[in-house]
């Protein structure tokens, strides 16, 4: 039985009179998209001892107890004169409420959306909140520490906001350029093996946004920053510019996008907004772009453009009273007002004890001649894991209807020599099967290549948009299941058929259990236990490289099937 490592906080010194605190849990520590990969996280604290003590980003609930004895072993909290938020959400208000019971005499720095916030929390504070309105407003806390600060609102996080130390040169990024992995390394010295990481973190929180994320690190290249000071995982240092570059292609990539689908939502306690980042994520990774719009701080104007010109939309509430807010029934009579009839609807949302919002919502649309990509989504409190997966095929599906009905509209046109000529390479039919926790899934594959002797060790190419794509990241463990001429029929008819969101691929297929965790097809000739060691980016799929753990044939008598197809254009 493997050890599980108690949550602590890694205290080092970082740059003059700075001090990080990382609060470090090793396993996964919320059901949420964003923290799929199960590496744990880093909840990641600044402290700068100048003239005058601010604390920077204060973890949140999880951590509450270990980080204020970790932080009480540096200062004496009545020392204390800031903290500075770079978001506020219910989570971090937990450690706050302690911080301000201890430290009464503290000054909190927000921006203005932060203090809205803060001021419906109704914490017991004596001074008034120091609010950030703009790019020229300074804290000096002596001894050359002046800092300055940059807004950078996003959909999910309005009140985002970025800090800067021109005598460190180090900028508090919050949000910006993290990662969900919890490790020793404080810093990112293999920035290049932390990219897949951070990619994932990009894909399922700032995707999304990626409007207001270019924005934003458009405004914090003014800041000359040497160090960044991340929210969660490895600072950046080492691979600094090179994250910062990935960022921007990140975004451009989703600003290309030919279809796009506006997500507006509401949410009361996060569960609405866990949600719909879930269903975002299923989006992009079909390569469709999502314009994210919190219905509580965008203009009406912006849902009004949102409805005109997206291809599709999904709109998410909670229920509040038996009611939807009155922001989420505005939007939506926006949507019925400017959006046209032909386009892809989709409703969701989270409740208590009742789900009116979503019947409202549904009801509406439905009444309104709106077509549905999905059925909607009902979550009662906060969604596990299995629903997050379900959210996330919701979405994928969506957004292969909506790349479905463009092809339709398309002129034909035939397959050109190139296309006929690449169709006529093979490859050996196989199922790739994965399981992670309760969520398991499985692929038809046919593009796999031996890739090294020593390892032993190949390659499989797995389409973005496929649902098993999230259980193949580095590390992670499934199986590839090797199909025979004459039994690969009834394996290839079973996953080549398009499953619902959460439907069970296994569903009268004969498998055993691998010592990996996923299945072995018994209909399979053979089959190899495998690792993921790396998978690179390339166009519209994944190739991914993997290492054999183990493997048998189960049957020496049959002939590895093969796919042919008559062009290189589709499978």
């Amino acid at each position: 039985m493997t050890e599980i490592k108690q949550r602590d906080v890694q205290i080092l010194p970082i740059a003059t009179d700075t001090l990080a605190l990382r609060s470090r849990s090793w396993n996964r520590l919320r059901f949420e998209i964003e923290y799929a990969l199960e590496k744990g996280t880093t909840a990641n604290a600044y402290l700068i001892n100048a003239d005058r003590v601010a604390l920077i980003d204060p973890p949140g609930g999880s951590f509450t107890t270990i980080f204020l004895e970790a932080l009480r072993s540096q200062i004496s909290l009545d020392q204390l004169d800031y903290i500075i938020l770079g978001h506020v959400n219910p989570n971090r208000l937990e450690t706050l409420q302690h911080l301000v019971s201890e430290a009464p005499q503290v000054t909190i720095v927000c921006s203005n959306p932060g203090a809205i916030a803060l001021k419906a929390a109704e914490l017991p504070l004596q001074n008034p909140l120091f609010i950030i309105k703009n790019a020229d407003d300074i804290l000096d806390l002596g001894q050359g520490h002046q800092l300055q600060f940059m807004p950078v609102p996003t959909p999910r996080w309005p009140d985002g906001l970025s800090t800067y130390d021109p005598s460190t040169c180090t900028l508090y990024t919050d949000k910006f350029f993290s990662a969900h992995i919890c490790n020793d390394d404080a810093y990112d010295l293999n920035w290049n093996q932390l990219l897949g990481d951070r990619r994932y973190y990009f894909d399922t929180v700032m995707a999304p946004n990626a409007k207001q994320v270019a924005t934003a690190l458009e405004k914090l290249s003014e800041f000359p920053a040497h160090l960044y000071g991340a929210g969660h995982g490895p600072m950046v240092k080492y691979g600094i510019h090179e994250l910062t570059q990935h960022y921007q292609q990140w975004c451009a990539q989703q600003k290309q996008q030919t279809l796009s689908v506006a997500l507006i939502y509401a949410s009361a306690y996060g569960n609405t907004a866990t949600i719909g980042q879930a269903i975002a994520r299923g989006i992009t990774k079909a390569g469709v772009a999502v314009e994210s719009i919190n219905a509580e701080q965008a203009p009406q104007s912006e849902i009004k453009t949102a409805a005109e010109t997206c291809a599709g939309f999904i709109i998410g509430s909670p229920t509040l009273g038996g009611h939807a807010p009155t922001q989420i029934q505005t939007a939506l009579g926006l949507l019925l007002s400017n959006a046209s009839k032909s386009k892809l609807a989709g409703v969701f949302g989270s409740y208590g004890w009742s789900g009116e919002a979503i019947d409202l919502l549904e009801s509406k649309l439905r009444d309104g001649g709106y077509s549905f990509g999905f059925d909607p989504i009902r979550v009662k409190f906060k969604p596990d894991e299995v629903t997050l997966k379900y959210c996330e095929e919701a979405g994928t599906d969506f957004a292969q209807a909506l790349k479905k009905a463009r092809r339709a509209k398309a002129p034909r046109t035939p397959a050109s020599d190139v296309e006929k000529a690449v169709g006529r390479l093979v490859g050996s039919l196989c199922v790739v099967t994965a399981k992670q926790s309760e969520v398991a899934s499985a692929m038809l594959a046919s593009w796999v290549a031996q890739a090294t002797f020593s390892p032993p060790g190949f390659t499989v190419a797995v389409a973005k948009e496929r649902a098993i794509e999230t259980l193949i990241y580095p590390g992670n463990p499934f199986v590839l299941n090797i199909l025979g001429e004459g039994k690969h029929l009834g394996p290839m008819k079973q996953f080549l058929k398009p499953f619902t969101p959460g439907e069970n691929r296994f569903e009268g297929v004969d498998i055993d259990v691998a010592d990996n965790g996923a299945y072995i097809l018994k209909d399979a000739i053979a089959y190899l236990e495998c690792t993921v060691k790396n998978r690179m980016d390339c166009g519209d799929h994944w190739v991914v490289y993997a290492t054999i753990d183990s493997g048998q044939v189960l049957d020496s008598n049959i002939k590895t099937a093969v796919h042919h197809r008559k062009t290189g254009n589709h499978y």
